[in-house]
């Protein structure tokens, strides 16, 4: 049995629900709350998983990823069809490099842990973090709504007419972006591949409220 170890507004567990549902693989979740006690993922229990102290882990045939990038990765090759990574070498470059610029650009800078040490290391108020939080995800939008609005390759999603890993990365992103009140109105295009994709089951079922530790 595949196991997800998530917790349920995590946008990287975020990411690789909407891709084991794309893929129809079944899975369990194991709820990792990130902030009861202290954070459950700073717990022994959970070290002894992922020493990095974050989610989501993927366990899958008595062994354990700790990188949804990996994870996705993972999953195509396990499971090629439907490709998260459809197309020719370049195209396939082309998803990684927008899947890397939310993964690696945007979303460090707004992790929990982040966050955490800019309200108690840094003594950042509440106004001053959500400030924080708004810029780094501006900038990043801006950048992806320009390369995305000037793409060819772009469809009804990210890259063509069907889902692929940047649109599990994206969405994700932008429930990020509304509960943190970002105006969205600057995304067109944005909002356009978000809406496509929240119309299909894989992302409405991996979407944040449908989780069981949702709270």
């Amino acid at each position: 049995m595949t196991t997800l170890y998530s917790y349920f507004r995590s946008s990287a567990s975020y990411r690789v629900r909407i891709a084991l549902n794309i893929k129809g693989v079944a899975y369990e979740t194991a709820a990792v709350h990130l902030l009861n006690q202290g954070g459950e993922q700073l717990l022994p229990a959970f070290t002894q998983l992922n020493p990095h102290a974050l989610v989501p882990v993927l366990a899958d045939q008595g062994k354990l990823l700790t990188q949804s990038m990996a994870m996705l990765e993972y999953l195509e090759e396990r499971y090629p069809t439907p490709s998260l990574l459809p197309g020719d070498a370049f195209a396939r470059a082309h998803i990684r490099e927008l899947s890397l610029a939310i993964a690696c650009e945007i979303h460090p800078l707004n992790n929990l842990r982040v966050l955490r040490y800019l309200k108690h290391a840094l003594s950042v108020d509440e106004a001053q973090k959500t400030a924080w939080i708004q810029h780094w995800i501006k900038l990043g939008f801006t950048a992806l709504e320009q390369q995305l609005a000037a793409d060819a390759t772009r469809g009804h999603f990210c890259v063509g007419d069907a889902p692929t890993m940047a649109d599990c990365f994206l969405i994700p992103q932008i429930f990020n972006a509304r509960r943190f009140e970002v105006d969205m109105a600057p995304y067109p295009t944005l909002c356009a591949i978000e809406a496509a994709c929240n119309a299909l089951p894989a992302f409405e079922q991996a979407h944040p409220a449908q989780q069981p530790d949702a709270a």
